[in-house]
């Protein structure tokens, strides 16, 4: 447990996800995860947070911890064929966190996540929020496309709408 990362955490205002993802950018984002899932059997869903609130912090929870946690809250795990990926930005800690579920898993290795975390990292660190987010989904759609060809069912099991905390 950091002072440090709780002070930035307790001290960080909600509106900065506003200013990084405005309701356009939220729409664009919506419009893009939409556009993904008619490419492949997968559902994709996007959450960003601006900080933790106060128990998580004292209990040292890592944003990977918290991913994992969403995954299980917006059921991204509840797919027919296990195949719902969640990409978690937690902009405080400056870390994004992809958690795939196990049909997923399988095929995909934790070097490919890292690749397209990296890549979205270095558009934020340019204030370049939209663009590296919807750049990530391009590139996971590539993953889900090879992995899991859309068949003649093709569901939308689980709300394009990107979730804020």
């Amino acid at each position: 447990m950091s002072l440090k990362r709780i002070t930035k955490h307790l001290l960080a205002p909600q509106w900065i996800v506003r200013r990084a993802f405005s309701k356009a950018v939220l729409e664009r984002i919506e419009a893009a995860v939409k556009a993904s899932e008619t490419l492949h059997e997968g559902e994709l869903r996007f959450a960003v947070e601006a900080g933790l609130d106060l128990l998580p912090l004292l209990r040292g929870v890592t944003p990977r911890q918290r991913a994992l946690e969403l995954f299980s809250q917006l059921r991204v795990w509840d797919t027919e064929r296990n195949c719902g990926v969640l990409i978690y930005l937690q902009l405080v800690d400056r870390r994004i966190e992809i958690v795939a579920d196990r049909g997923i898993d399988r095929k995909v290795t934790q070097q490919e996540w890292g690749v397209i975390c990296r890549g979205m990292e270095a558009a934020f660190r340019d204030g370049r929020y939209e663009e590296g987010v919807l750049a990530g989904i391009r590139e996971i759609t590539a993953l889900l496309a090879r992995h899991f060809p859309p068949g003649e069912a093709n569901p939308d099991e689980l709300p394009d709408r990107p979730v804020v905390l």
